[in-house]
């Protein structure tokens, strides 16, 4: 994948980390165009490339009455909106086949869901969009495994693919990474690192996902000083109103903080050559 090839992506030249970030869910346009314009002011002043992160449903959830979206029409619509209003690139995942078409319409990457990254058909149709293609790897995966679903997606003439680690399973409630498994990755694709995510608690008696939101930094850090090529960060103004995953996102106040300590972690790591 080249970084220079997905639509208003801004300082693909600055030699930086990109960024793909946002909230969990689209819960609404005021919300989404509020986030959007607060990383945006941050990335310009960073020249960090940016894509804006927003689910327009969740499907993967823990209990039957938890969120999942406000609509998918709707939802797609704010993309749009917030892809136009800050020309910048944005990315959504999809669950089903039929959502491959229907997001590509409205967003420039189609993400594949961890617990999907198995399914064949899925990641087919996402491919023959010719959208980037973000593959999540499965908690359930080895790092090298994710070389055929990298492949599959190029085996349909679509080389704009890039594959996202979110920790491995370990145990039953808790997430870990495994930081070998960055260079392997980047052997075959682009490699980010889900930060957030990989500090996910999962599978809590309650149903609803637990977190470790103070341990942000820590792996971002050294997610950069590994040589990932991206990191991946869902920020919210208020984490613990969010409807989705607010156990783990970062509050968007320390955003500006933390990606400047990533720059001048990957400057120190760029003069290593």
């Amino acid at each position: 994948m080249k970084l220079e090839n997905i639509p208003q992506i801004k300082h693909s030249n600055s030699n930086n980390f990109f960024l793909l970030a946002g909230p969990c869910a689209i819960e609404g346009e005021e919300m989404a165009l509020r986030i959007a314009e607060k990383v945006v002011e941050i990335t310009i002043k960073l020249e960090i490339p940016y894509i804006f992160k927003g689910s327009f449903k969740k499907a993967n959830r823990s209990r039957i009455d938890s969120f999942t979206g406000i609509g998918d029409e709707k939802a797609l619509k704010i993309l749009r909106k917030v892809s136009e209003t800050f020309e910048i690139p944005t990315v959504t995942d999809i669950h089903e086949v039929s959502d491959a078409a229907m997001a590509a319409q409205y967003v420039d990457v189609l993400q594949i869901p961890a617990f999907l990254v198995r399914q064949t058909d899925l990641v087919v149709a996402a491919a023959e969009t010719g959208k980037v293609v973000n593959l999540k790897k499965g908690q359930f995966m080895s790092p090298e495994s994710m070389k055929h679903a990298v492949r599959k997606v190029e085996e349909c003439s679509n080389e704009q693919v890039m594959v996202t680690d979110r920790g491995t399973m370990f145990g039953y409630q808790d997430m870990i990474v495994d930081f070998r498994g960055i260079p392997t990755m980047r052997e075959f694709a682009p490699t980010v690192l889900d930060v957030t995510h990989s500090l996910q608690q999962p599978n809590q008696s309650s149903g609803v996902t637990g977190g470790r939101p103070d341990m942000i930094e820590t792996i971002a850090r050294a997610g950069i000083a590994t040589g990932v090529d991206g990191i991946f960060i869902e920020t919210h103004f208020d984490p613990a109103n969010a409807k989705s995953d607010g156990a783990n996102m970062l509050n968007i106040q320390y955003l500006e903080k933390l990606l400047g300590n990533l720059v001048a972690i990957r400057k120190t790591v760029n003069s290593f050559g």
